[in-house]
């Protein structure tokens, strides 16, 4: 086992030390090797094998011996430490206990999570409905992709020539006449795929349409459908996807709202040079802990009927092949 660095080593030991304090003295049936004089359980393998999604009944014994022979590796290398009292170091103990807070307040979150309300049926059917171009008008579109590399580039008139365009080579064609240089890649999306706030729009589009994406109120992309086929999904196919999507929803609002009204009832002071601007700060949005809620929004209703449509650096993340 190799440690190319200390930031792996810190990890090994936040990871095994987190678990040895809350050890119990443990029973001869839990124990799955000895180390040393320490002990690797069958509770710490089927932890490390929840983690693992998608693992197959069969693959479950080979799974759990990898996994063993991991966390003698982990054990061995945290033996080693606290014999050189590493675990004493002071960028170990901080990052230990940073660790710790991040586990007690993640379990906190899902537990808040956990006591929000589940999506009834009337709330997935209500979803499915207001959101044909996901499920009963889904389609999955080829799209020609115009990255724009250089230029100066007047939007409005951009906008009008794209709009008026039919086809890939009208695009290029109007591209190298307003002096733009473009890469032109291609890939294959299905509806889901997309930025959210993309969907209704592209979904409006007819094949042989092309729309301008913009960021920051500059052009940096055109997008041209070049073709489309029908992929609808039915109620029955979607409310799983539909209920965990609301539930996720409904947990990051529950968290939201927790740690909104603990904010409310605590006594915060900012200190130095923090205090400068703690109002705005404070107003601010929360950002919690934990990971158990986090969700794209709702699809927007249709964009107005212009070529261009802003994205904000998340989307232009997300879909469309954009790093």
């Amino acid at each position: 086992m190799q440690f190319p660095g200390s930031h792996l080593l810190v990890t090994v030991l936040t990871a095994a030390l987190l678990v040895a304090c809350g050890d119990k003295p443990k029973s001869a049936t839990q124990a799955a090797a000895r180390v040393n004089d320490g002990e690797i359980t069958v509770h710490q393998i089927n932890q490390a094998l929840q983690q693992q999604a998608g693992l197959k009944q069969e693959q479950v014994a080979e799974a759990s011996r990898q996994v063993l022979e991991r966390l003698i590796d982990q054990e061995l290398a945290v033996q080693k430490a606290v014999e050189q009292k590493i675990d004493r170091q002071p960028k170990v103990v901080a990052a230990i206990e940073a660790a710790k807070r991040e586990i007690i307040a993640r379990a906190y979150a899902e537990q808040v999570g956990d006591a929000a309300a589940k999506p009834t049926a009337q709330e997935i059917q209500a979803y499915f409905d207001s959101n044909p171009a996901l499920f009963a008008k889904r389609r999955v579109y080829t799209l020609q992709e115009f990255d724009l590399k250089a230029g100066t580039i007047d939007l409005a008139v951009l906008d009008a020539k794209i709009l008026a365009a039919r086809s890939s080579a009208d695009v290029a064609a109007t591209l190298t006449g307003m002096g733009v240089t473009f890469e032109v890649s291609q890939s294959t999306q299905a509806a889901e795929s997309l930025p959210m706030s993309l969907v209704d729009k592209i979904g409006a589009m007819a094949v042989g349409q092309s729309m301008v994406l913009t960021q920051g109120g500059k052009p940096i992309k055109v997008l041209h459908i070049a073709a489309a086929q029908a992929g609808s999904v039915t109620l029955e196919q979607a409310s799983p996807v539909i209920e965990q999507f609301l539930g996720n929803e409904r947990k990051r609002q529950a968290v939201d709202a927790a740690l909104k009204a603990a904010r409310s009832a605590a006594k915060i002071e900012y200190q130095g040079k923090f205090a400068e601007g703690a109002a705005s700060a404070a107003s601010g949005p929360a950002a919690p802990a934990s990971a158990a809620a986090t969700a794209p929004a709702p699809a927007p209703a249709p964009a107005p009927a212009a070529a261009s449509q802003g994205l904000d650096d998340a989307a232009v993340k997300k879909g469309l092949g954009l790093k």
